[in-house]
């Protein structure tokens, strides 16, 4: 059985979704596991997927990016998956782990995407720091902070915490910071 991992950081990167999901129905996935959440996140959908599998199967994804969130984190997965006697390919780089020179492919290939993501991060941290020395750069929004009236009218409303963490789009974290500032 062919199943597809689809994956992208954020809600808004809906054509990067859609492209992904086109393309892994292209090849002929019959179980398509989906999630928009950051790579750092908890991924319940790559989790699922991981379960899901069996031996004979095909884990398929578009991008390596997609799937693993460095060297490391792809060893994990790819042991999880040969564990199961699962083998999992990558679309975009035509890699296919049922050989011995994919499996050396896509460790060599995930170390450069390591290396191109730290030097990314590297970049955007000194663009950062340039802009801050310019005085042009604010940050993002404090998003907790203008749902403050919304998060203890809740409160106050007896709604739980947890809950109104996930009314309002933050996280239970910020739901306390915002009460305490409150207080």
């Amino acid at each position: 059985m062919l199943i597809g991992y689809a994956r992208t950081s954020t809600v808004d990167q809906i054509a990067g979704f859609v492209a992904q999901r086109k393309a892994l129905q292209a090849v002929g996935c019959e179980k398509l596991f989906e999630e928009q959440v950051s790579s750092v996140g908890q991924r319940d959908a790559l989790s699922a997927a991981l379960e899901f599998v069996r031996e004979g199967d095909t884990l398929i994804v578009t991008k390596l990016d997609r799937l693993a969130r460095s060297v490391r984190h792809l060893g994990e997965i790819v042991e999880a998956l040969e564990r199961k006697k699962v083998g999992l390919r990558v679309l975009d780089l035509g890699l296919d782990t049922a050989n011995a020179t994919g499996k050396l492919m896509l460790n060599v290939l995930g170390a450069v995407a390591q290396f191109e993501r730290e030097m990314m991060l590297e970049r955007q941290r000194e663009g950062i720091a340039k802009a801050k020395a310019d005085g042009r750069y604010k940050g993002r929004k404090p998003t907790a902070q203008f749902k403050q009236a919304e998060a203890l009218a809740l409160l106050a409303a007896g709604t739980p915490k947890r809950e109104i963490a996930r009314k309002l789009g933050i996280s239970e974290r910020s739901v306390y910071r915002v009460i305490s500032a409150a207080a």
